[in-house]
């Protein structure tokens, strides 16, 4: 019997599905030609599969794009969730969803510039109720912990839909320099400049 903490017990993984090959492939062919300039035939060729299961997991390129977006965002989603949710104050609730994009940008960089590109595609395709759905599971915890700062005072009480500029919306712009060679320094290594100025754009305390 094969011991169950031997590596060849522990080190065998299940094959990629012909759907996770797809969008593997996507994100490759995405990386060569950009968004425009991939097409069905290259990502089908690249994960050597067939015509019809392609448009049986997706029905069309639309529908390719978007669910590689849509799990995208759940990886992402997933990057900072188990620090928000370990977060105890509003302030570590900023500083958890701030690091966590600067994080996954910054070790996921062919996967940010897709997303970057493919956002307006998919906010206008028949997925964009998806992406919504996905919006509110991202910042649904965080405004609920904004609102108990709010409610203490902590928090200026601000429209609710622009917490995620005010959040994001910085560090969301250094990226897009970074992946576009505009400035050198890693997304992730500025983490403190971009948790200070996202939570100074929300907070009561005076700035020193």
């Amino acid at each position: 019997m094969t011991d169950a903490s031997s590596p060849s017990a522990t080190s065998v993984q299940a094959p990629r599905s012909s759907r996770d090959k797809l969008l593997d492939s996507a994100i490759a062919c995405f990386d060569e030609h950009g968004l425009t300039g991939m097409t069905i035939e290259q990502i089908r060729r690249h994960a050597n599969s067939s015509v019809g299961s392609m448009y049986h997991h997706f029905g069309n390129r639309e529908g390719l794009i978007a669910a590689l977006f849509l799990q995208l965002l759940d990886d992402q989603i997933a990057r900072s969730r188990a620090e928000i949710d370990a977060a105890t104050t509003p302030r570590q609730t900023v500083r958890a969803l701030v690091h966590g994009y600067l994080d996954w940008v910054t070790h996921h960089p062919v996967e940010a510039r897709f997303m970057y590109a493919a956002r307006s595609e998919v906010a206008t395709s028949s997925s964009a109720g998806s992406l919504k759905e996905k919006n509110k599971q991202r910042f649904g915890p965080l405004l609920a912990v904004l609102k108990t700062g709010v409610e203490s005072g902590d928090i200026r009480s601000l429209p609710r839909e622009t917490f995620a500029s005010l959040l994001v919306g910085p560090s969301e712009n250094y990226c897009r320099a970074w992946l576009s060679d505009r400035v050198s320094g890693a997304p992730v290594d500025h983490t403190d400049v971009f948790v200070e100025a996202a939570w100074r754009a929300i907070s009561t305390s005076p700035i020193d």
